[in-house]
């Protein structure tokens, strides 16, 4: 069964393909990306990395974590599951635009 990784703390030079390089010698690795801005197309410092087994996972996170990638250490751990209501003010009213008082 495979296992996602969260990666953080990125340097904003680091790519896809250096994931992969960095997590494949600790196993197989499936999917390697790194989450880009969607306005500025820039790395948000951070991606996830989903290894083919649990064990090849935690031998990841064990080797990885803490160490240094391109000037920055990085952390590495299991992806937590997306959930729907991921928190913020979306749908939430408000906004003011009512009247202003005039000043006479």
């Amino acid at each position: 069964m495979s296992k996602k990784l969260f990666v953080g703390n990125l340097s904003f030079e680091v790519t896809d393909f250096d994931l992969e390089d960095l997590f494949k010698q600790h196993g197989e690795v499936i999917s390697a990306k790194v989450i880009l801005d969607r306005d500025t197309n820039r790395s948000r410092g951070f991606g996830f990395v989903e290894m083919s087994s649990d064990s090849s996972a935690q031998s990841s996170i064990d080797a990885l974590n803490g160490t240094e990638v391109k000037g920055r250490a990085i952390n590495v751990s299991i992806a937590k599951e997306r959930t729907e209501d991921r928190g913020g003010f979306r749908n939430s009213g408000g906004g003011g635009g009512g009247f202003k008082k005039k000043r006479y």
